[in-house]
């Protein structure tokens, strides 16, 4: 088996018997993406040659990840090599400072081999609103990774990285994971700092793992988890070691399943998948029973409003005046701020930014946005309710597996139905993991998503590492690189 397929705790173990050194490693997934790239299309910069530079003189000592490599989502602020949101207007812009989850990642000794493809500013479910390149699906090159870190995701199920960090506003770290067959965690909101991350909707925006199994999520969390005085929204909780909660134990979880969203928009075998699922999490002793999420529906409608009356703001920033795409073609101030915008930003930006200054605007403000705040409201009370009753609840991540390039890249509204199942978590702040339950009759992979309460990943975490020593989907299922 080469380096490039084994998970970071498989790396872990073989760096800590002296097997193997951190150069092997960078070298092995150096000549990964050198083979690879070219048909997955997952990197905006590779960082290779730095990379290898790095692992000749790691401290072990740092921690028990120092030497492992991993991909960053560009829109993560890397001093010193470019950060684009995939985008013109910071196609130059390299930032002066880290983020504070590369800081973090830094300290521990972890190097990074680039910066991940992703679309535009994090706005969209395909990767194929980049302004630089289509992120293919390695499980079939015709078909989307997902989106927003549909780079990450790609590059995790390619093993051109053996882990990756993504965003997630309304499923962009899940979504993604489901189609590519991998472990995507989006943690709760405050749980990891955003300070770096460039805002889409900063009430809704947050920072996880891509990786290939639940342990190597959990290992990723403890490096990035914590406070930050930095993030004004960051929480000041205790540590937590989450690889104690890898335990293959759900006989005292109580797990809800909302029928909303088994029914209407999910595709039958994706339906099929999940109630598979189900009957496995019954046969491990856990409780399983189906209830009711009465905002399920308001949900998409919700999110969709607020997500771009905050973008809208967020991106008032890119004016051509401080950093960013300028424009040539001006002779007032007007021009610039007009031109600059209009030629820096892609259509699907453009799209939502206008949609969010509509429902913002005097006259529409308490029709749309102040009501999409107190639908809000309501969906974090719903699940609530739901939360004195379970432990977790249990969907669908993806309403479909990966659709063909372009199928859906026309139709704004249908690319907006992909995030069914994941944006009330990001309504109400909570934590969700999606993690593969089967593939369909193409042998497109199906993703199933745990959803826990606030600040208690630990009980997602045991749940899906359960489940996946039970069906060893890693052991039974490659990619295929097919077209």
């Amino acid at each position: 088996m080469e380096l490039y397929e084994l998970t970071v705790h498989e790396l872990i173990e073989k760096l800590d018997k002296n097997e193997i050194t951190s150069e092997d490693i960078i070298k092995s997934y150096s000549n990964r993406i050198e083979e690879k790239e070219k048909k997955i299309e997952a990197f905006v910069t590779v960082t290779t040659d730095k990379a290898l530079e790095q692992s000749k003189n790691v401290d072990r000592a740092k921690s028990k990840v120092a030497g492992i490599p991993i991909g960053l989502k560009d829109n993560l602020c890397t001093k010193g090599v470019k950060t684009t949101c995939a985008s013109k207007m910071l196609e130059n812009f390299i930032a002066p400072y880290d983020a504070t989850v590369v800081e973090n990642l830094e300290d521990a000794g972890v190097i990074s081999l680039g910066k991940m493809n992703m679309d535009e500013f994090a706005m969209g479910s395909s990767t194929e609103y980049s302004n630089f390149k289509v992120t293919k699906n390695p499980w079939n090159l015709n078909t989307v990774p997902g989106g927003s870190s549909g780079g990450s995701a790609a590059a995790v199920a390619a093993d051109m990285v053996p882990w990756a960090l993504g965003s997630d506003t309304g499923g962009s770290i899940r979504q993604p994971a489901s189609l590519c067959g991998v472990v995507g965690l989006k943690p709760t909101y405050g749980l990891v700092s955003r300070y770096g991350l460039v805002a889409f909707a900063s009430s809704l925006d947050q920072i996880g793992p891509i990786t290939k199994d639940v342990t190597d999520s959990a290992i990723l969390l403890n490096i990035i988890a914590g406070h930050d005085e930095k993030d004004s929204t960051s929480m000041n909780l205790p540590k937590k070691d989450y690889t104690k909660s890898l335990i293959k134990d759900v006989s005292k979880f109580k797990i809800g399943v909302p029928k909303e969203l088994l029914g209407e928009g999910i595709n039958e075998e994706v339906k099929q998948a999940v109630e598979k699922a189900i009957e496995e999490y019954k046969k491990l002793g856990a409780t399983v029973e189906l209830c009711t999420l009465d905002v399920a529906n308001e949900s998409l409608a919700t999110y969709y409003i607020i997500a771009c009356a905050e973008a809208s703001s967020n991106l008032g920033r890119f004016d051509g005046i401080r950093y960013g795409y300028r424009t040539k073609n001006f002779t007032n101030l007007k021009e610039l701020y007009k031109n600059s915008r209009s030629e820096g930003f892609g259509a699907e930006v453009k799209r939502r930014i206008i949609l969010g200054t509509y429902v913002l605007s005097s006259g529409y403000y308490d029709a749309y946005y102040k009501k999409a705040q107190k639908v809000r409201t309501v969906i974090k009370q719903e699940f609530e309710k739901l939360f004195k009753e379970y432990d977790m609840l249990l969907t669908p991540t993806s309403p479909t597996v990966a659709y063909k390039i372009g199928e859906k890249s026309n139709n704004p509204l249908e690319m907006y139905l992909a995030d069914l199942c994941t944006v009330s978590v990001n309504i109400a702040g909570l934590p969700g993991i999606s993690i593969p339950c089967g593939v369909d009759k193409q042998g497109m992979p199906i993703g199933l998503q745990l959803i826990g309460k606030p600040f208690e990943e630990e009980t997602i975490l045991q749940a899906a590492y359960t489940y996946e020593q039970k069906t060893k989907f890693r052991e039974n299922h490659k990619p295929q690189f097919k077209k």
